[in-house]
């Protein structure tokens, strides 16, 4: 991976994490502060969505590579 390179990997049981440098933009064009690696909430219980709180921990959320749940494509 060189440096311009952005990839994103989802946990499992937990966030997206972001690495790379990037912008988050809200709908109202509010540009949100980054780092070089982010945590996106995957869960929908953050209390900083769209960035990630931990809550996934609290409402045991349970979304694994392989699981029912996880993308099946090529």
């Amino acid at each position: 991976m060189d440096e311009t390179s952005i990839t994103l990997t989802p946990t499992d049981r937990g966030p997206n994490i972001v690495k790379g440098r990037i912008q988050v933009i809200t709908p109202s064009g509010q540009v949100l502060e980054t780092k070089d690696v982010t945590a996106f909430c995957r869960c929908g219980h953050s209390n900083d969505k769209p960035f990630c709180d931990g809550s996934h921990k609290r409402v045991g959320f349970d979304s694994v590579e392989g699981g029912p749940d996880f993308h099946k494509g090529p």
